[in-house]
């Protein structure tokens, strides 16, 4: 069967409202961070972090259509409909480079985007029926770069306010709170794993602060910085690797700020994508379980429905079955009933002939 020339939208008419919000909030907080905040990354490496997002992306694609027998998602709408399909290898690219700093080794930047584009294309699991990507793309991504080259570190704090002066440096993550904040509440309706995350935070610091003598207000501090706000209202709150539901969302939001707090308390550093990447892994898990069960209980319930539709059906004509392999069926009723055929005569027993 040869596939369509137009495939299935990939997401939502609401989805890609979001996703499109979200490619012109960080590329337009690039843009001003190149040319006013101060960014410390060289000014060609976004560039070169979209090229390779765009052609990573859109090569899987081409394999995992053909693999799947059906059209690439991002042909059939001209121009639009390829540029919804890169929003998220556009949001990832942008958002490993800005996120991490690796000096001047902009190789380690590539393999971190291919790492995170990538992901999501390894990393499945079933939701709804339907195989999708569980691991935060660009926290995976980060996570990994700090996983593999100790050296590395996320991009440091100062980047978003090191040239504005004057008390205007608070203007920053007040604009990412105030328009995250609407993006999330309108779109991606994640406000509940947001208010479990920020919660479940200020309860880990005082937690720790209590068994550990960490400092609270130093702990607490860090929810006022431009990384936090940024984490916050642009990372963890990814649509596409996080529950919909109101619980399930104050489960993952409050089971990231736990871990965070526990590897906190054991001085792994970078906490808040390692956190993440945990959770995210876990519920992966969980998926995958959910799925198995699932089917497993589906079985056995058609296994159980075949096995009373026969009994119903021999209820219904009066006919058992002999338990002996082979042995033709019975009938309980009366002799003369019209509902039984006459019983077979049993075959003549041959006698053996003797010399």
């Amino acid at each position: 069967m040869s596939p369509s020339q137009t495939a299935a939208p990939r997401h939502s008419t609401k989805v890609v409202t979001a996703l499109r919000r979200f490619a012109i909030s960080i590329s337009v907080l690039n843009v001003f961070g190149y040319t006013v905040l101060g960014f410390e990354q060289p000014w060609t490496w976004p560039f070169i972090a979209l090229a390779t997002a765009y052609t990573l992306e859109i090569a899987l694609e081409a394999i995992g259509a053909r693999v799947e027998g059906r059209a690439p998602r991002f042909r059939g709408n001209g121009f639009k409909g390829l540029a919804e399909f890169l929003l998220p290898a556009h949001i990832t690219a942008l958002a490993v480079n800005m996120l991490s700093y690796v000096n001047d080794v902009v190789e380690v930047m590539i393999f971190g985007v291919i790492v995170a584009v990538g992901t999501k294309w390894v990393l499945r699991a079933p939701v709804k029926g339907r195989m999708r990507h569980v691991m935060n793309p660009s926290n995976f991504g980060i996570a990994v770069i700090l996983l593999l080259f100790p050296w590395a570190s996320i991009a440091p704090p100062y980047q978003f306010t090191e040239y504005i002066d004057g008390g205007f440096d608070w203007l920053v993550p007040a604009i990412i709170i105030v328009f995250g904040t609407m993006l999330n509440a309108k779109l991606t309706e994640r406000m509940w794993l947001i208010l479990a995350w920020v919660g479940g935070f200020a309860l880990q610091a005082v937690v720790r602060g209590l068994v550990f003598d960490t400092s609270v207000p130093a702990a607490l501090a860090m929810m006022t910085g431009v990384a936090f706000v940024l984490f916050t209202n642009y990372m963890i709150t990814d649509p596409g690797t996080t529950p919909s539901s109101k619980w399930g969302q104050i489960a993952f939001g409050g089971s990231v700020a736990a871990v965070y707090g526990v590897l906190t308390a054991m001085s792994v550093a970078y906490g808040l994508f390692f956190a993440t990447a945990l959770v995210c892994a876990v519920r992966g898990a969980f998926l995958w379980t959910a799925d198995i069960v699932a089917k497993r209980r589906a079985e056995e319930a058609l296994a159980l429905a075949a096995v009373e539709q026969a009994v119903d059906r021999d209820a219904v004509t009066g006919r058992t079955t002999d338990p002996d392999a082979g042995a033709a069926p019975t009938c309980d009723c009366p002799a003369d009933a019209c509902a039984c055929p006459p019983a077979a005569p049993a075959p003549a027993r041959k006698e053996p002939v003797t010399a």
